[in-house]
């Protein structure tokens, strides 16, 4: 029988089935994943064949992955060498974030883009807690605003406490398949339980001696809303790296840089140094916001500290 995985606990898989039974479900053997090295090969969202591998019927096997329309990896924060699914076969990102009460970390938004681009994943990015900003928060959040905004994303202010944009997001739910993502202490379970009442998920408090959040969600799960659609519910993030990933990968994953790579003089320019630049000519008339420009250098300075050999060798 064919079914989705709805939850993934690291060795057993929920699939609900097509009859709309839900079966615990272990793997047996090494699934083929295009080469990736993983450490969950099974994510949240799969369409999967299984059979029962018990007389009783309660418990199953996966026997096969059906073909993926995409997926969101990341470098696994365990084991370096290998990646993280975080769900696949959705229809956007709900990245969410917040300016204070965890301060935003500078270039989380764009770490987290890189995962979604390759595939065009549409992108709500969400900037949570605005009850809290302070005057200056507020003129953050205005010059992201603006920078996104300018480059194709959807941005929404949220506020659970105090209810504001739960109604803009509500809509924006209905009927997908909806990755929800963001650091750590962001206030996703709240935001979520403000959309859904009815989920009931676990939150918990910054911890006044980090001044971080901590993890109320364990493992990603797949939960139905009332209005039509699903979210993937994921673990809070503390940070993203991507040992996986060559310096014309993040290149290629900067929507506006990607636009413009056309004009520049060498086909492989990565937008450094290289002559005849359209990339950085537009950072210097402004076309091309100078904060996102920033984050990329930092990003592949990064990508090109990691040893090559480390990164490509068999793990």
């Amino acid at each position: 029988m064919t079914g989705i995985v709805i939850k993934s606990t690291g060795s057993w898989y929920n699939v609900l089935t097509d009859e709309g039974i839900t079966v615990p479900c272990r793997i047996v053997g090494k699934f083929k994943q295009d080469n990736l090295k993983l450490t969950n090969p099974i994510a949240v969202g799969d369409n999967v064949q299984i059979e029962m591998e018990d007389a009783d019927d309660t418990k199953g096997i996966i026997k096969s992955i059906l073909p993926r329309k995409n997926y969101v990896v990341r470098q696994s924060p365990r084991k370096k060498h290998q990646l993280h699914f975080l769900a696949s076969n959705v229809d956007q990102v709900l990245i969410i974030v917040t300016i204070r009460e965890p301060n935003l970390k500078i270039g989380f938004i764009d770490r987290f883009l890189v995962m979604t681009e390759p595939y065009s994943i549409p992108a709500i990015i969400v900037f949570n807690k605005c009850d809290i900003y302070l005057p200056e928060d507020e003129l953050v959040y205005s010059e992201l605003k603006e920078i996104y905004t300018k480059i194709g994303y959807t941005i929404v202010l949220t506020s659970a406490a105090e209810g504001t944009g739960i109604d803009t997001l509500r809509g924006m739910l209905r009927n997908k398949t909806t990755l929800v993502s963001g650091q750590s202490g962001v206030g996703k379970s709240t935001l979520v339980n403000a959309i859904e009442p009815g989920l009931n998920l676990r939150t918990d408090v910054i911890s006044e001696h980090s001044g971080k959040g901590q993890h109320t969600t364990t493992f990603a799960e797949m939960l139905p809303l009332s209005i039509g659609g699903s979210i993937i519910d994921t673990p809070g993030i503390k940070t993203l790296s991507f040992s996986h990933l060559e310096v014309m990968d993040i290149a290629h994953n900067f929507r506006e840089f990607f636009a413009r790579s056309g004009q520049c003089k060498y086909a492989n320019c990565t937008h450094r140094n290289e002559p005849h630049c359209a990339v950085k000519s537009a950072v210097e008339t402004g076309e091309i916001s100078f904060f996102r420009y920033q984050n990329y250098l930092t990003l592949l300075d990064e990508v090109e500290d990691q040893n090559y050999w480390e990164r490509h060798k068999d793990v």
